[in-house]
């Protein structure tokens, strides 16, 4: 075993070469497997080919996550963040609050740890913003007008992309403030309103419109009146669901979203110095440590639940524990009295649900905090001909993100799927597509994938140990009195080193690995950018070439006139 991996595992005992994706550099060689393709007639060959990695895939915003962390990786920041909002136009917003569904799939994990896909996009949206960086827009205008009602993620993110493609846009927006759920219902200790104004007057400045405190309830009206030719509704879930518990009498009751925006705006909330909080998701956690900013002495979420079944992400609930907030698992709510809540301990049946046990306890708490979902208002498209509603009131959509009503499209919170920054701004991106198509009479097709790669598939003949690097945090004795936010940014240097702990899973980087250990010369360079390709007359279809490359970016094929088993 090479020195460099027992060194590793010295120095990390965490280290374990049992998970990594490699092999070593000096394994014997595969006699019965080299002799196919070799000799006199070669009966296979190499070919530069293209996967998909798993960020890419799993990105609900689309964004080709490995081109702009291999740009950002050469110090190309203009290019990696230009790269970036092709798909995605809020990338400090996504930066911080985006779930990084990207890293749970990375392969690098299976080496040391994920790549922090997040944190890097964070350092290149600020970067933009320091830099006064502009979207690029089209010169060529379509002629045609659309009309966007909702200035939330999905809202936003289709209005940039229509403009990218050249039509007119207006976002009527009901609130006094663009941004939606990412203002009214992340706290700004995870998403400061400086940087998601800033993203925003990106936006504004490409030449959208916004027009604030302006509810649209006649959609076919305003559509006509102002001359659009069609409507993208994204509505977010304002409206905190409703739950019956028998109360004998009231004591202070709040529901979760207007509580934060309430807390964010500065208006006097008097919670008492116990607060409960009811549910288990990421806005009661984010409820929960709002209440302890405002002066609760105490926070308490109460959750049907055990950890394991919580909506809430585990990332929540471990900063929301360690600023003190506790959580009660496996209890409901059965009955309160003023600041006296009856709540019963649950347990959990064979297939995992919460049943009841008979067993009553007693908690005391100044208010409640109502934290268990969130609806959108959707009632005013109800007569609007053609659309129709699931039982949630969310709205269906075909798979161009249209109603039922011809013209009419919708996404985000208001239609059924799941709900979070990235995949709005993903329905957002979607639906301008489909609604230029819609425009110019045409249909919209998206073009075939790329099979996917595991980690099983790469050639890692390296080993390596590099483990991401940690965004430093507020101390825990500085969060307390105030919204500032938590999480800081990457610097310069530790996000060039995250961008090239990348391994570029599937697609060539140019590492001359290939070139370098051909035996008959038979790879040509074509000069940086422009990778490589074969010469045929020289190559035996050894493989080796295959075999090197650690991202899996070579295939050996059948040579032409050959099956799969070299006949």
């Amino acid at each position: 075993m090479p020195r460099a991996y027992d060194q590793a595992a010295s120095l990390h005992p965490s280290f374990s070469g049992t998970t990594m994706t490699t092999r070593d550099l000096t394994t014997s060689a595969d006699l019965t497997g080299h002799d196919k393709g070799t000799g006199a007639l070669r009966s296979r060959r190499p070919e530069y080919v293209d996967y998909l990695p798993p960020c890419n895939d799993a990105c609900p915003a689309g964004e080709n996550i490995q081109a702009w962390l291999a740009l950002a990786q050469n110090g190309e920041y203009e290019q990696a963040w230009h790269e970036l909002v092709k798909n995605n136009p809020l990338p400090s917003v996504h930066g911080r609050v985006c779930y990084h569904p990207c890293e749970s799939v990375c392969n690098r994990a299976l080496t040391d740890s994920a790549v922090s896909i997040r944190a890097v996009e964070r350092f290149l949206g600020d970067l933009a913003m320091e830099k006064g960086w502009t979207y690029e827009c089209p010169t060529e205008k379509s002629g045609k007008k659309v009309l966007v009602v909702g200035a939330g993620p999905s809202g936003l993110s289709a209005a940039y992309h229509l403009t990218r493609l050249g039509h007119s846009v207006e976002i009527r927006e009901a609130g006094p403030v663009a941004g939606g759920m990412i203002h009214f219902g992340i706290p700004a200790y995870r998403m400061p309103r400086a940087e998601l104004q800033a993203e925003i007057q990106r936006i504004v400045d490409m030449g959208v419109t916004i027009t604030l405190n302006h509810r649209v309830d006649d959609v076919l009206a305003e559509k006509e009146a102002g001359g659009f030719a069609a409507v993208f509704v994204a509505v977010g879930a304002h409206i905190s669901k409703k739950i019956d518990i028998p109360t004998r009498v009231a004591g202070k009751i709040f529901d979760a979203v207007s509580f934060l925006s309430d807390a964010h705006s500065g208006e006097p909330l008097k919670i008492g110095r116990r607060v409960a909080i009811y549910g288990g998701g990421n806005t009661a956690m984010d409820a929960a440590r709002t209440a302890k900013r405002l002066g609760a002495e105490e926070a308490m979420i109460i959750y049907r639940r055990d950890r394991g079944s919580m909506p809430a992400h585990d990332f929540e609930a471990e900063e929301a524990i360690e600023e003190g907030v506790k959580i009660n698992w496996l209890r409901t709510i059965k009955e309160i009295d003023r600041t006296t809540f009856k709540v019963e301990v649950m347990k959990l049946d064979d297939d995992g649900r919460p049943t009841p046990t008979g067993e009553i306890e007693t908690l005391e708490a100044d208010s409640l905090i109502l934290a268990v979902g969130q609806d959108t208002d959707t009632a005013f498209l109800e007569k609007v001909a053609g659309i129709e509603f699931k039982d949630d009131h969310t709205v269906i959509v075909d798979p161009n993100m249209m109603t039922g009503h011809t013209g009419i499209f919708a996404g985000g919170d208001m239609v059924p799927s799941e709900r979070s920054v990235t995949i709005a701004v993903g329905h957002g991106k979607h639906a301008a597509r489909h609604i230029d198509a819609f425009l110019r009479r045409s249909v919209y097709a998206r073009g075939p994938r790329h099979e996917l790669i595991g980690h099983e598939k790469l050639h890692l003949w390296f080993r390596t140990y590099a483990p991401k690097r940690e965004q430093t945090k507020l101390p825990l004795d500085e969060r307390g009195s105030g919204f500032d936010e938590i999480v800081k940014n990457l610097s310069e240097a530790e996000a060039q080193f995250e961008a090239k702990r990348c391994l570029s899973c599937g697609n060539c980087f140019e590492c001359d690995g290939c070139y370098g250990a051909c035996p008959e010369d038979a790879i040509i360079k074509l000069g940086p950018g422009n990778r490589y390709r074969f010469n045929y007359d020289a190559c035996t279809g050894c493989a080796v070439c295959y075999e090197q490359c650690p991202c899996h970016a070579i295939d050996m094929v059948p040579e032409p006139g050959f099956d799969e088993h070299g006949r």
